[in-house]
C-alpha cells in the first residue's frame, strides 16, 4: 500500500532544505480584487439587473423611503445597516441608486462566505464581497476594509456582526466607525424592516413577504470623536430611522428632539411583546407610539 500512501500524504522536505511555508488562500486570506475589475462588475451588474432585482421585487416589493438623501452622496462611503437576515444584502443591492451600487463591496464574514475558494469566487463575483473576521477586529479584516476605501469604492458593513435574532437591534460593534475614522469617510445609516420574514435563519428558500428599507443623511466622526462614541451615534441614527418608518417623519423628529426616541434593543419581555413591539409589518400602519391600544377582550 505504498502507493497508497504516496498520493494521500504530502511530500517530503528534503534535511537541510528549509520547509517553505503554507500562505492560506480562503477565508479572510481571499483575494478578491479580481472582483472588482471591470469584467467582474459587468457581471455583477448582470446579476443585479437580472436576478437580484426582479426576485426583491417577487418576494419582497419593497416600500424606500430616504433615496432623496442620497442624491449629493458621492463615494466612497460606508453604508451600516441593521441585520436581520441573508436577504439583507439581495434587499440593499436591489434598491441602492446605481452609483453607488456599482462600486460597492461587502463585507461579509470569512468563516460563511469564504470557507473554500469556490464559495469565495462566487460570493466576490456576484455580491462584491470582501472577507473579514466577525468575532474580533483583525489587522487583515481592517486591511481589506480600508484598501476599499483607498480605491474609492463603496463599503456595505452590518455593525451588529450577526444577523437579529427577533427583528431588533444588537449592540453595535465599532468596526464601521473605526473604519470610517480611519478613512475619513462619511457612514450612511440605513433601517431594514421585514426581511427577517423572507428569509429567516433556518430556511433556504425565500417567503413572499413586504420590506422597507430607510436611508438616513451621511454623518461624519469629528476629530475628537472616539470610534466607540462614534458606533453609539450610527446606532442611535438608525433607531431614530426605525422610528420614522413606525410612526412617521414628522413624530421621529419630534421623538428625537425630545430624546424619547424608542430604543433599538426593544424592551425586556417575552417574544411575542417584543414582536408586537416592533411595529407594523411594512404593508401595515399603525397609529403613532402614544395613540396605540390594547386589543379589548
Amino acid at each position: 500500500m505504498s502507493w497508497l500512501r504516496f498520493i494521500t500524504q504530502s511530500p517530503a522536505t528534503p534535511r537541510g532544505v528549509e520547509k517553505p511555508k503554507h500562505t492560506p488562500t480562503t477565508g479572510v486570506h481571499y483575494d478578491t480584487e479580481w472582483a472588482h475589475q471591470p469584467a467582474a462588475k459587468f457581471v455583477r451588474r448582470l446579476a443585479v439587473l437580472g436576478f437580484f432585482k426582479p426576485a426583491v421585487r417577487y418576494y419582497a416589493h419593497p416600500r424606500v423611503i430616504g433615496l432623496d438623501r442620497l442624491k449629493d452622496v458621492e463615494g466612497p462611503v460606508i453604508f451600516a445597516a441593521n441585520h436581520h437576515s441573508h436577504a439583507d444584502t439581495s434587499v440593499l443591492l436591489a434598491t441602492l441608486p446605481p452609483k453607488l451600487r456599482d462600486d460597492l463591496a461587502i463585507a461579509a464574514g470569512a468563516d460563511y462566505f469564504f470557507p473554500n475558494k469556490v464559495s469565495g469566487a462566487l460570493s466576490a463575483l456576484f455580491i462584491g464581497a470582501i472577507p473579514i473576521e466577525r468575532t474580533r477586529l483583525s489587522k487583515l479584516s481592517i486591511s481589506n476594509s480600508l484598501d476599499v476605501l483607498k480605491k474609492g469604492r463603496n463599503l456595505l458593513i452590518f455593525p451588529e456582526g450577526g444577523r437579529s435574532p427577533d427583528g431588533w437591534q444588537q449592540k453595535h460593534r465599532p468596526g464601521a466607525a473605526f473604519l470610517a475614522k480611519r478613512g475619513k469617510t462619511p457612514v450612511v445609516p440605513v433601517y431594514l424592516s421585514g426581511t427577517g420574514t423572507i428569509l429567516p435563519k433556518g430556511k433556504n428558500w425565500p417567503t413572499k413577504a413586504r420590506c422597507a428599507v430607510v436611508f438616513g443623511s451621511p454623518l461624519r466622526t469629528s476629530d475628537d470623536e472616539d470610534p466607540r462614541e462614534f458606533a453609539t451615534r450610527i446606532e442611535k441614527r438608525i433607531a431614530e430611522l426605525a422610528d420614522e418608518f413606525s410612526s412617521g417623519w414628522w413624530q421621529s423628529r419630534k421623538n428625537a428632539y425630545q430624546e424619547t426616541t424608542p430604543g433599538g434593543e426593544g424592551p425586556d419581555a417575552g417574544a411575542w411583546r417584543r414582536r408586537w413591539a416592533l411595529g407594523p409589518k411594512p404593508s401595515q400602519r399603525r397609529k403613532p407610539v402614544g395613540q396605540q391600544r390594547w386589543p379589548e377582550l
